[in-house]
């Protein structure tokens, strides 16, 4: 009963609140980005994970725009070079950098993240928007199931290896693009990797991981608040993207002309990036259409105890362990 209630309930607010609607009427209420104290991003750096497409380009392109350097971070080299390109004509700031990694494979994101703090680069902020959903249990080479694997501990692990270039930086901000889906669910300690999912279901898995990093975000928050670094999760709405078209067919049918465009999507992960008023919320919290939202569904019953919250950190700590790269060599 408990999982049809959420459902319901998830998908009248979503109908409400997440859709192109939702974002015109919460705009209204929206601080302005377009005046002089945002325009120039000039000598701040920021890393864009799953900047080829949608949500994630996007935010690349706005920052970009104001003159930031941004640092792309994608998956496949085609459509990286394609994306990278793209913003290079699309705005004369040339301090926009390609890099390839997979962020399903951990050994590559220890890799990148410990050569990128040798490397000496500045780095203001970090937004952690690649993710999948994969719609059948693949297990990658590692032994890792791929959703979990990209979404929760590539995540995880580009994060923590990150911290010390960040926290050497002026208001270090890192933005971890969650999902509206987590609210479905209630963290699940017990089978991280959906060995027990039985039919696995893609879209449940996603959730969970989806729970996973707004967990995370709170857990950061507390362990790295000497560093003056601010944490924040987000939900972007429901957004017209080629990962939606792809992993969700039968939604993407269905809510065409609901949808919000990718730009829309991005507007509060840009507003967390750059807005001086965004960080005056508590580090940690969860946040949709630049307004700092429950985590739970009402009587959902999703919240989970502090010991399954630490249970997660300690099994994510386990595998960046298991998984470390200590050599770092030149990018």
């Amino acid at each position: 009963m408990s999982t049809v209630y959420r459902k319901t309930v998830w998908f009248v607010r979503g109908l409400r609140e997440y859709t192109l609607n939702g974002y015109l009427e919460a705009k209204k209420k929206f601080e302005d980005l377009d005046t002089d104290t945002y325009k120039d991003l000039n000598g701040k750096a920021y890393m864009v994970t799953g900047a080829n497409s949608g949500i994630g380009k996007s935010v690349s392109l706005e920052l970009a725009k104001r003159g930031a350097t941004v640092h792309m971070v994608c998956r496949d080299k085609t459509r990286g070079e394609e994306a990278h390109q793209e913003l290079l004509e699309a705005s004369p700031n040339k301090e926009v950098h390609l890099h390839l990694l997979d962020m399903s494979m951990p050994r590559k994101v220890w890799e990148f993240a410990l050569n990128f703090a040798a490397s000496g680069k500045t780095l203001n902020v970090l937004v952690n928007n690649a993710g999948c959903m994969v719609n059948e249990r693949v297990v990658s080479q590692d032994g890792l199931e791929k959703n979990f694997a990209t979404n929760t501990l590539g995540t995880y692990l580009l994060t923590t290896g990150l911290i010390s270039t960040l926290e050497k930086s002026e208001e270090p901000r890192i933005i971890t693009v969650s999902s509206g889906g987590m609210l479905l669910v209630k963290l699940d300690v017990q089978d991280l990797q959906f060995e027990r999912m039985n039919p696995f279901d893609g879209t449940m898995a996603y959730a969970q991981n989806k729970r996973q990093q707004v967990i995370m975000t709170e857990k950061w928050a507390e362990m790295y608040k000497s560093t003056g670094i601010h944490f924040s999760s987000m939900h972007p709405g429901w957004a017209d993207t080629p990962a939606v078209k792809s992993s969700m067919p039968d939604f993407h049918r269905r809510m065409q002309g609901k949808l919000r465009t990718p730009e829309q999507g991005a507007d509060t992960i840009v507003w967390l990036c750059i807005s001086k008023e965004a960080v005056k919320t508590p580090s940690g919290s969860f946040f949709q259409d630049r307004q700092a939202v429950s985590k739970h569904l009402p009587l959902a019953w999703t919240k989970s105890s502090a010991g399954d919250e630490e249970t997660l950190m300690t099994k994510l700590k386990e595998l960046a362990e298991k998984f470390r790269v200590e050599n770092t060599p030149n990018e």
